[in-house]
Order: C-alpha cells, then sequence, then structure tokens
C-alpha cells in the first residue's frame, strides 16, 4: 500500500492545506500518517476556520475532521519518523510553521531523505515551503539550491503584517518565506497571475497556498502513480 506522512504544525496550519490533501490520498487508498514536532496534537490557524473567510460549509469540514479525525489528534513525533517507510512526505502551511516545523530538525530531516534518492517525494505547501531555506542534503548544501519552487509570497504576506511585521496577533513574523528561500538558492515564481500555483521540480513539489492545495494533491498523486510505474 501507498504510504504518506504529513508533518503538521503544532503552532497553527491551515485548514485547507492539511485536510483536502488528506482527504485526496486517503480517498485515492493512500495510507496517512501525521507527525508533528513533539508528538502532541496539532493546531488549526483560527482564521483557516473562519466562516467569513472560507465560507461556512468548508469551515464546518474543516473542523470537524480536525477534531475527530485519529491521524490529527493522536498524531507521532516526528523524531519517531523515518522518510524511508512512506512513499511521500508532505509539509501542509500555516503561519504556524515558521516556529516549530521549518526549525524542527526532524522535519528537515524528514525533507531531506524524502528528496534524497528515487524512490520518494514531498510536498511542501505555502508557509511550510520556508522549511527549503533551513533545510541541507547530506553535503551541507541547501536543499532547495537550484530548484524551482513556488510558496507563500511577500505580496500577500505585506497585507497580513504591519511595519514591524507583526501578526494580527501581534506575534512578530520570524521571517519572509519569499525572502529565506530565495537566499538558500531556490528559483522562486508564486505565479501570482494564476489562480492555483503548483511546481514540480524532480522529486520536490510546492504549492503556494490554500487554493492550490487540491490542485497539489492530485498532482501528488500523479507523481506517487509514475513511482509506483
Amino acid at each position: 500500500m501507498t504510504k504518506a506522512l504529513f508533518v503538521v504544525s503544532e503552532e497553527g496550519y491551515w485548514g485547507a492545506e492539511c485536510i483536502e490533501p488528506l482527504e485526496t490520498l486517503s480517498d485515492a487508498g493512500v495510507e496517512v500518517t501525521v507527525a508533528t514536532p513533539s508528538g502532541g496534537p496539532p493546531e488549526i490557524d483560527e482564521q483557516s476556520i473562519d466562516p467569513g473567510e472560507v465560507g461556512e460549509e468548508t469551515a464546518e469540514h474543516i473542523q470537524t475532521v480536525h477534531e475527530n479525525d485519529e491521524r490529527l489528534t493522536d498524531p507521532i513525533p516526528t523524531a519517531q519518523a523515518d522518510a524511508d517507510d512512506y512513499d511521500a512526505v508532505v509539509f501542509p502551511g500555516g503561519h504556524g510553521t515558521e516556529w516549530d516545523v521549518n526549525q524542527d530538525s526532524d522535519a528537515r530531516r524528514l525533507l531531506r531523505d524524502a528528496v534524497a534518492g528515487d524512490d520518494g517525494t514531498a510536498l511542501v505547501v505555502c508557509h511550510a515551503v520556508g522549511l527549503l531555506a533551513f533545510a541541507r542534503d547530506s553535503h551541507g548544501a541547501f536543499v532547495v539550491n537550484g530548484r524551482d519552487v513556488t510558496g507563500f509570497p511577500n505580496a500577500w504576506e505585506t497585507d497580513i503584517v504591519d511595519e514591524n511585521d507583526c501578526m494580527p496577533s501581534g506575534r512578530k513574523l520570524p521571517y519572509w518565506v519569499e525572502d529565506e528561500v530565495k537566499v538558500a538558492g531556490g528559483n522562486w515564481d508564486a505565479e501570482l497571475e494564476s489562480e492555483t500555483s503548483v511546481t514540480v521540480d524532480g522529486d520536490l513539489l510546492t504549492a503556494r497556498g490554500p487554493e492550490s492545495s487540491t490542485a497539489a494533491a492530485d498532482r501528488l498523486l500523479d507523481e506517487l502513480d509514475e513511482l509506483d510505474g
């Protein structure tokens, strides 16, 4: 059976960026395991289940899955996960990833190992793309160096943080994803003129944000089919 590991933030994941790929892969028969940095249940970004933000039906569905799916309510710690046990490793986004997943040494290891050989692949979504700015391969080079990627763009971040880089909650954003990924050598194009943005560079898939979640999951399934073939 095809297996996927989801590495989800305990600081606040964006609902659709986790739930839509999780359900798409599950419906296709993929066995999904969820991991978080400490092994505690992930927290959901409240804005991602705000009916005014995402619609009443979507908000209700995402919250129901978040609260009742045993994979999300009882995850494993990333330290206990091995990328070799999975065909794909998925990193859903959300601002929360900047404080835990992207800074987690085991999450970096999982990403590095997922794209190191010919048998695995990784999908990294939205703010989780910031992980690429910190993950290095076995030779010490940034995993993202020379790769084509998309992710949460500065143009959107500007509309969220204030002049001191503080979120509406008052918490300061530690870095801007686009800036860090570019510095690490990534070929950045968030395709701002397109409704969705999913970029495939070998065994690395990246997606821009919530509206690209379903397209990213579908593309990941295509990639997994090719690996099986």
